[in-house]
């Protein structure tokens, strides 16, 4: 007997059910985004970048994406835990809901069943599929199926459960110490910018950009995409070896998620950091070998 849930019928690309919730509350996070470039002062500059640093290259590079994802790494529990909720600073849900998604994404990457691929428009890969029908972030059968280890963790059930407290919390904070102006820049401008930088990993990396690696997908490196998402950008790199904690395999593409994850290896707090160089993921022998690379002929 098969136990294993069953998987909802999920029309990737059906644009006819738009969800409203989600809609309204990006529509306002964008509208306090415009909002805040009448409150510009250096201070709540530096205090946006500082949370986009956190939420964007802590929370969903080193967090969301390359540990809980991919497991390329290895750090102590209460990092790993630190890191997760720096994700949910992110607003893109909450930890196990997005590692569903992503590890769906790699599995049937830009098929019918890739949950975000530019085969379904360009709009679509960006953020439509956020905007209509059910979303990966709803599905509790698809995040049985994808994240098991994460579900099994009741910490990650909490916070998937209250992932947006985090960031509630914070902007109230924000909001009593340094006044509107600052909230508006730290949290609804910080967080419609960093949207759009995942956005354009889901969406741009697999329109646009040099393809090194001859993978099973569309996907490309992009440097200006790379550049404000802290390394996520060299897609096909990352496509090419998704366990890998490095995406920026040259020695001149800019990967600074994966520059702080070796600077824990190197304090002793990551552990078993798999991260291959560009000799190794270009020898013949890992053509078939390597996750996402095709055989060779």
């Amino acid at each position: 007997m098969n136990d294993s849930p069953q998987m909802p019928a999920l029309n990737f690309g059906d644009r006819s059910r738009l969800n409203m919730v989600t809609t309204i509350a990006l529509g306002l996070f964008h509208v306090g985004a415009l909002a805040a470039l009448f409150f510009f002062t250096w201070t709540n500059l530096a205090v946006a970048i500082g949370l986009y640093w956190v939420s964007m290259s802590w929370g969903i590079g080193m967090g969301y994406h390359r540990l809980h994802t991919h497991r390329g790494y290895k750090v102590p529990k209460p990092l790993e835990y630190f890191l997760a909720v720096c994700g949910t600073l992110a607003l893109e849900g909450g930890p196990i809901y997005w590692v569903a998604a992503h590890r769906c994404h790699h599995q049937h990457s830009d098929t019918d069943h890739d949950p975000h691929t530019p085969r379904h428009g360009g709009f679509w890969a960006h953020m439509g599929w956020i905007l209509f029908g059910e979303t990966m972030h709803s599905s509790t059968a698809l995040a049985d199926k994808y994240a098991p280890d994460l579900g099994k963790d009741r910490f990650y059930r909490v916070l998937s459960a209250w992932h947006w407290v985090p960031l509630t919390v914070l902007g109230v904070a924000i909001l009593l110490l340094g006044g509107v102006g600052m909230m508006l820049w730290a949290i609804p401008l910080r967080v419609v910018a960093g949207l759009h930088a995942t956005w354009l990993v889901n969406s741009a990396t697999h329109m646009w950009g040099r393809r090194r690696f001859e993978t099973t997908d569309d996907s490309r490196n992009l440097w200006w995409v790379a550049l404000v998402s802290f390394g996520e950008g060299w897609h096909n790199n990352h496509h090419a070896n998704p366990v890998s904690a490095r995406h920026g395999v040259a020695w001149y593409e800019l990967d600074l998620t994966f520059w702080q994850i070796r600077l824990l290896e190197k304090l002793g707090i990551a552990k078993s950091v798999y991260a291959p160089g560009l000799a190794e993921l270009e020898s013949p022998q890992q053509k078939g070998v390597v996750p996402g690379l095709k055989a060779a002929a």
